[in-house]
């Protein structure tokens, strides 16, 4: 278990090319999770890795300004951003429209923020001598300028290497095994400081404030009977900064960094409202991260005249809203009463078991043996699938790999069959599941 992945931003104008250059550095590996309804497939967020070392990358673009007029207020958004969160910022420009005058005024808040800037001129698509239309970006003054063609990839390697030898070293220190990392993840005005607070509160242990790097703000380490905690500082919850009333989409940005650091998530619901579209998109990237994630619906006190079957109504209408999600166990709550947040601790301890939950091979192949036997395998054409063992990769969340005769045959409805005997059998019931489907090369078909 490794601290926080160092974090770089892209920062720039719309079209200067950013999203290209962060799919060329990323990789643009294919997701293999299945297309989750109300989940954003624009990328903001993705692992980078280069010469044996991991970064995170993030591209601050997000939304486009309406006008021109709120273009500068935009750019100086996404570079307060990245001042913030970032260890080093990559700011794009665009050789063929030159330096305007929102670069220019970004360039001097990143001059001031002393955080390491490399300058990426992009779209220089032609090889050979240096175009003299880069030459006036060196005006800006800031960091280290480099030639690139997000769309050739020209540059980039330089780029990755300038970003190595200006981001922290990953630490590598062994973390206490048995800490769970929490995230409290939700909407604005859902209760998330409350929730914290009330946690903390009620603890009474001297909570340490353990100073990581900048963007690990402060994380709170307490312990009670259940086990050893540090809930993570999302939304710099204890802190009101310039960027938290700047557009709430952009609050997702360090969502997704708590997300990333998080063993388990609390997706906060309010009782009052139910599941919005906003909920759909966080709870969202929890499952695509694969975090165990525990659904907590709060202001349960606020919710008049409950009958007997109120909490059950909820609780399904909370499934319908979060439909792919069914694995994550609901708690409801009231951070502001403190009803029933003691009940919170033995289902974080649940689901992170079962996220981190190892089960051998010969568990997996009995478990497959018997599902097979009792329905079986697809057939297409008179060939049938043949599956021929299992194993299990890794965890954090447990990845299966199923080797077989013909993945095509593999019909996503048996796919779901067997990891809903998987689910049963070993109790992964509050953890995302990943099934990749390998086929061998078949010597014994005809």
């Amino acid at each position: 278990m490794h601290m926080a992945k160092p974090l770089v931003a892209i920062i720039g104008r719309p079209n200067v090319g950013k999203s290209m250059l962060f799919n060329k550095l990323t990789g643009q590996r294919t997701s293999i999770v299945e297309d989750t309804p109300g989940v954003t497939r624009d990328r903001i967020y993705g692992d980078c890795e280069w010469c044996g070392r991991t970064f995170s990358l993030v591209d601050t673009g997000g939304i486009e300004p309406g006008t021109d007029s709120d273009m500068l207020k935009f750019m100086r958004r996404q570079a307060e951003i990245g001042i913030e969160l970032a260890d080093a910022i990559i700011m794009v420009t665009d050789v063929r429209s030159g330096v305007t005058a929102a670069d220019e005024d970004v360039a001097t808040m990143l001059r001031k923020s002393g955080k390491p800037v490399a300058l990426a001129v992009n779209k220089c698509d032609s090889v050979g001598p240096t175009n003299p239309d880069v030459y006036e970006f060196y005006g800006l003054g800031i960091g280290d300028l480099f030639e690139t063609s997000a769309v050739h990839g020209h540059g980039t390697g330089d780029l990755l290497d300038w970003v190595l030898a200006n981001i922290p070293e990953d630490s590598g220190e062994e973390e206490d095994s048995d800490l769970i990392k929490v995230a409290i993840v939700g909407k604005p005005n859902v209760g998330k400081s409350s929730l914290l607070n009330r946690i903390l509160g009620e603890e009474r242990v001297i909570v340490s404030n353990v100073a990581g790097t900048t963007r690990d703000a402060i994380d709170s380490y307490f312990e009670n009977d259940t086990g050893k905690y540090c809930f993570i500082d999302t939304a710099g919850m204890r802190r009101k900064s310039k960027v938290d009333d700047a557009i709430e989409k952009y609050s997702n940005m360090r969502s997704i960094n708590a997300i990333d650091r998080a063993d388990v998530c609390l997706i906060l619901v309010d009782a009052n409202e139910g599941v919005t579209e906003q909920d759909t998109k966080i709870a969202g990237l929890v499952h695509e991260a694969g975090k165990a994630a525990v659904i907590v619906v709060n202001k349960w006190d606020a919710v008049e005249d409950k009958e007997t079957n109120t909490m059950r109504d909820m609780e399904t209408q909370v499934r319908q809203g979060l439909s792919y999600m069914l694995y994550a166990p609901v708690v409801f709550l009231s951070a502001l009463t403190g009803q029933r947040v003691d009940k919170l601790f033995q289902v974080i301890q649940d689901v992170y078991a079962q996220n981190t939950k190892r089960i051998t091979t010969g568990a997996l192949n009995s478990v497959l043996a018997d599902a097979t036997a009792r329905v079986q395998p697809p057939t297409d054409k008179g060939r049938r699938l043949k599956i021929y063992y299992m194993t299990q990769a890794s965890t954090k969340p447990p990845h299966f790999v199923i080797f077989c005769n013909d993945a095509r045959l593999f019909h996503f409805s048996y796919q779901r069959y067997l990891e809903n005997q998987i689910r049963e059998v070993f109790g992964l019931q509050g953890t995302p599941v990943r099934i990749t489907i390998r086929q061998k090369g078949d010597k014994e078909e005809q």
